[in-house]
């Protein structure tokens, strides 16, 4: 169950903020002040921060600013003052979302849940491309997965069948294959077209790729064979 850390010292508030939360599913901890509020998130177990502005001990804005210099989860701000969201947007805390007390509780929720979902997905984009096993050669980069190719830390735009010729020889470095054979392999054997397309594709990657760090190109004509992807 997700659990949202309310940060509030009204105590009013800070209950219909619990029973709006806690009617819909999440659990809930309470810190009256900023210190505390502070102190209880960095401790963990928390998919949210519900934080107030106006804080004893510690405003909101200093706990946000603080509790973004180590964790990447949702802070919401809660004001009662309208002036107050120039200084959330303009200030550079960090704050993922404000609301403007009176809210209603479909507001409260909907407003959680959207940023807790926005929160997941990015941490799941992120440990895939962190889990993604590149192919690496001198300067040029593969990620298979992403379909993303960077040539000197810059990111080269392929369409797909450059990117999956490109991808298969760079998967199979230094065999040689006839234009047959990638075509096959890469079209289809039962795909429209012919070998022509290969020689196309091959010179099109050559013009996108240039040439790596020895001054050869990565793709390598063997005449009368075919090509490869050479690496030594």
């Amino acid at each position: 169950m997700e659990k949202i850390l309310i940060v509030e010292d009204d105590e009013l508030i800070a209950e219909l903020e619990r029973d709006y939360l806690e009617a819909n599913g999440f659990e809930t901890d309470i810190a009256s002040d900023g210190r505390a509020g502070e102190r209880m998130a960095k401790a963990g177990g928390y998919n949210a921060v519900l934080l107030d502005v106006m804080l004893p001990g510690k405003t909101g804005f200093d706990v946000c600013r603080e509790l973004r210099k180590t964790l990447h989860l949702p802070i919401i701000m809660v004001t009662a003052k309208k002036e107050d969201i120039d200084k959330i947007r303009g200030l550079g805390l960090g704050a993922d979302d404000y609301l403007v007390k009176p809210f209603s509780p479909a507001e409260l929720v909907a407003r959680v849940k959207s940023h807790i979902h926005i929160h997941s997905l990015l941490l799941s984009s992120q440990e895939e491309r962190e889990e993604e096993t590149a192919i690496a050669y001198q300067n040029l980069t593969i990620l298979p997965k992403s379909r993303m190719v960077y040539l000197d830390d810059k990111e080269v735009v392929l369409v797909n069948k450059e990117f999956e010729l490109l991808l298969f020889m760079a998967e199979n470095p230094n065999i040689v294959f006839s234009k047959d054979t990638l075509f096959d392999r890469v079209w289809g054997m039962d795909s429209l077209g012919d070998v022509a397309t290969v020689t196309v594709h091959i010179n099109r990657l050559r013009d996108k790729l240039g040439k790596n760090v020895k001054e050869t190109q990565f793709i390598e004509t063997v005449w009368g064979a075919g090509y490869r992807f050479r690496i030594n």
